[in-house]
């Protein structure tokens, strides 16, 4: 477990409110992005018969669809222990390789920080 009290606030903020998302929805995951002005995009995992969607891929759907045009960083609480190749693509797509994922675990502890490279 990673002490959470050494991130910057705005990463705890999205760390929080990925955790937030996850609880209030019931889902698997719960995902938060910041885009380069400080807006926040909130998400939970899409499970459709038509559309499957992660957690993290729609929060960057959703910043992409609101007019982003670059992250500043993505969070995402799961049990997983990394975020999906696929996830660290959608957060590439948007924020470039060097986009930090951050990974938490359903406690809201931070477990790792990777690149979406």
């Amino acid at each position: 477990m990673t002490d959470n009290s050494a991130l910057d606030p705005e990463d705890r903020k999205i760390i929080t409110l990925a955790r937030s998302a996850r609880a209030r929805n019931g889902v698997p995951e719960g995902a938060a992005v910041r885009d380069e002005t400080g807006r926040t995009y909130v998400a939970g995992t899409v499970a459709l018969d038509s559309l499957k969607l992660s957690a993290l891929q729609t929060a960057v759907a959703m910043a992409a669809a609101s007019g982003a045009k670059s992250l500043e960083a993505a969070a995402v609480v799961t049990e997983a222990q990394a975020p999906s190749a696929q996830d660290r693509a959608a957060v590439r797509d948007l924020g470039g390789p060097g986009t930090p994922v951050l990974v938490a675990g359903p406690d809201g502890a931070l477990r790792a920080t990777v690149t979406a490279g």
